[in-house]
């Protein structure tokens, strides 16, 4: 948590484009409720009953294959909050690598359907939510995994935080890299549960951070997570 895997997964596709045009990727947001129904097609009601619609993916993939000269991107926050298998449905092939170009026929419509080479999904997710299901092994073997660390250390965080703050508050920083070893250290915790550095990356509307603020950081914000982190 705070470690800005949303900001890096944007800045990724940035990088993989060579500029940063945003019509190319799209940014969606997993949760419980989420369903097949709203990621590639399903009925919803309309003034006279019941109407096929389609999903979000169903229309990327069909803008995608439009053209094929350019990748397309789906960054997916909170992956592992949504049932994974319930969403992607028969699709959970088709997003295999080499799998890509060949065609299913979809539930409701019975299209036959594909998903495009120059299409590629990111997801983000928290190890640290342990109250959600783990991700679906079958979609697991599907992505590649990069686990992201808090960046305390980073000379750009450092350069950062001081251009924000007076460079005598990296003791706090200090602090909380000794939190952070004792969250690792923690059988019922670990690595995944680790401070994230974003918590001091705060919009301070170009004026210079003070006292107050590293001070509201930590009581507002630090200290409710570490209560909830040993709650129990």
């Amino acid at each position: 948590p705070g470690v800005g895997k949303t900001f890096m997964a944007k800045k990724l596709v940035f990088s993989l484009q060579g500029n940063t045009d945003k019509s190319r990727m799209l940014c969606i947001q997993f949760h419980q409720s989420y369903s097949y129904e709203d990621f590639i097609e399903g009925y919803r009601p309309t003034n006279n009953g019941f109407e096929l619609q389609k999903g979000i993916f169903y229309k990327l993939c069909k803008k995608a294959e439009k053209d094929l000269e350019n990748n397309y991107y789906l960054i997916i926050d909170e992956i592992n909050r949504g049932n994974l298998s319930k969403i992607f449905g028969e699709l959970l092939m088709l997003i295999e690598s080499d799998k890509r170009g060949k065609k299913l026929t979809l539930a409701y419509s019975e299209e036959s359907f594909s998903v495009p080479e120059n299409l590629h999904i990111i997801g983000l997710m928290n190890t640290a939510d342990r109250s959600l299901a783990l991700i679906d092994y079958a979609l697991r073997r599907r992505f590649s995994f990069i686990r992201i660390e808090p960046a305390f250390d980073n000379k750009k965080f450092r350069r950062a935080f001081e251009e924000k703050f007076d460079s005598n508050f990296n003791q706090v920083l200090e602090i909380i890299k000794k939190i952070n070893e004792a969250i690792e250290d923690d059988k019922s915790l670990g690595s995944g549960f680790k401070i994230g550095h974003s918590y001091f990356c705060p919009n301070l509307k170009d004026r210079k951070g003070n006292k107050t603020d590293i001070q509201d950081i930590i009581t507002y914000e630090i200290i409710p997570l570490l209560e909830e982190y040993w709650y129990d």
